[in-house]
């Protein structure tokens, strides 16, 4: 039987796949390329099918696994060898991400310092294509409550009244607030209508005795 033959090269692929798993279960991701991470997560919605050339296709067209995972659906889509439905791995991967580091951060312990915060908007939002508004809501010992996304922008500005704000707020109880959005050129740098709508929102929040400790912007 020829080596081509479908079923001897079924066969290899599952044998490839395999082992891949193996190494991942026995060590973790350690000493895995970008590449080979993006190819185990295709496996996962991929019957059979090789994954590798497909992967790398993904890493040269998107640079880094961050902008593989950052990436919009339709556009990873695009790329030979993955379609619609192969993509399940990647977008579960991002979002079992964020729900992990959203309980993380809900985890009764006070926000002292930014790294679980900057973590969590890290993922939440850099990579987004639009700006995105969200509250991060605290109780009065500066433990989180929840966190929301209050408002999509579009590709260069979003909005959000200092009501809408404040009704969020009271709705989740909140002592406190910490404001975050994106900047969907990667830029982190506040722009003056960035600086006055938080001043707005200050001022609002404070009249309502809700502190607001800060507005981040995520580049």
């Amino acid at each position: 039987m020829r080596s081509d033959h479908p079923d001897i090269k079924a066969s290899k692929n599952e044998g490839h796949r395999g082992r891949l798993r193996q190494r991942f279960l026995n060590s973790g991701l350690e000493g895995f390329h970008d590449y080979e991470v993006i190819e185990l997560l295709l496996t996962l919605a991929t019957p059979r099918k090789d994954c590798k050339a497909a992967a790398k296709a993904a890493l040269e067209q998107f640079v880094t696994f961050r902008g593989i995972m950052d990436a919009a659906p339709e556009e990873l889509a695009k790329i030979k060898g993955i379609g619609p439905r192969n993509i399940l791995g990647i977008r579960l991967m991002k979002a079992v991400m964020e729900r992990y580091l959203k309980e993380k951060l809900k985890s009764k312990i006070p926000i002292l310092n930014a790294k679980s915060l900057h973590d969590y908007l890290k993922t939440s939002l850099a990579g987004r294509p639009t700006e995105c508004v969200m509250a991060v809501f605290l109780d009065a010992k500066n433990r989180v409550i929840d966190s929301k996304v209050l408002v999509k922008g579009t590709l260069t500005a979003s909005s959000i009244y200092p009501r809408e704000l404040v009704r969020a707020a009271l709705e989740h109880h909140a002592a406190a607030l910490i404001l975050a959005h994106n900047h969907p050129s990667g830029d982190p740098q506040p722009s003056k209508s960035d600086m006055a709508v938080t001043r707005r929102l200050l001022h609002a929040c404070s009249v309502m005795d809700i502190a607001l400790h800060d507005h981040l912007v995520v580049g």
